[in-house]
């Protein structure tokens, strides 16, 4: 029935299935703006970053990075390399909309990050159009920028040791993403401590920004050669295990 809609039902339907995302966007987009403002940025590059970027994982390790010393050229390459993810997104969400505008392509472009990739993906062929999934973006933008707002605004009172701990955001945010993959990959696992090792020796021998970047690319093209992410590659594992 989904190609039977009109471009305004499309829109609308797309915001309403975007709705469950903002109970997990929400807080992200909250501890972002508060390890913002920790890190010295103003309540409007705060809000601006998010209105410009639109992408938590990236946004919070530039804000964190910065708290951290870290000079202009790692925290673009570190916010680069973590992104790239999103040239693989966008290559899957855009076959769809050949037909549209290329200004709305454009447009669209803008809102795709993991949580609209997700719910987009799962919904069935016929409603994967550019009018369903603009409506998708239009809530995801907006919780996502208000949620930066809500976090500027909450800076100054909430206390100091809630403050404080959101240097580990981009941590948590990380190991949430990574867990579900985790559980049903060994070969997955050990390349995630293998860089966390890497991570830690790196350190030792350049400053700590430098050392991520450089962690994360040596251990990802060590990955290539043994990290199988095939389901049937996953069962003959779990089978092994049995």
């Amino acid at each position: 029935m989904g190609s039977a809609q009109t471009k305004k039902q499309q829109y609308l339907a797309g915001v309403r299935s975007g709705l469950p995302v903002i109970a997990g966007f929400f807080p992200v987009g909250i501890a972002y703006a508060l390890l913002a403002r920790q890190a010295g940025m103003s309540p409007v590059e705060t809000v601006l970053m998010s209105a410009t970027v639109l992408a938590g994982s990236s946004q919070i390790m530039a804000a964190g990075m910065v708290l951290q010393g870290a000079g202009l050229a790692a925290v673009i390459l570190a916010t680069f390399v973590l992104n790239l993810r999103h040239l693989i997104m966008s290559t899957c969400i855009m076959r769809h909309f050949s037909d549209a505008p290329p200004g709305l392509r454009l447009l669209a472009s803008l809102g795709v990050v993991d949580e609209s990739f997700a719910v987009f993906s799962m919904e069935p062929e016929e409603n994967h159009t550019i009018s369903r999934f603009l409506g998708l973006f239009t809530i995801v933008y907006i919780a996502w920028v208000s949620a930066a707002v809500v976090g500027v605004l909450s800076t100054g009172l909430l206390p100091q040791i809630l403050m404080d701990s959101m240097g580990i955001a981009l941590y948590a945010l990380f190991i949430a993403i990574l867990l579900p993959s985790l559980r049903q990959n060994r070969r997955l696992t050990l390349l995630v401590l293998l860089t966390a090792l890497c991570n830690a020796l790196l350190s030792r021998l350049m400053d700590s920004s430098w050392a991520l970047i450089a962690s994360t690319l040596l251990c990802a093209a060590l990955g290539t050669a043994f990290v199988d992410l095939d389901p049937q590659e996953r069962k003959e594992d779990a089978g092994d295990a049995i």
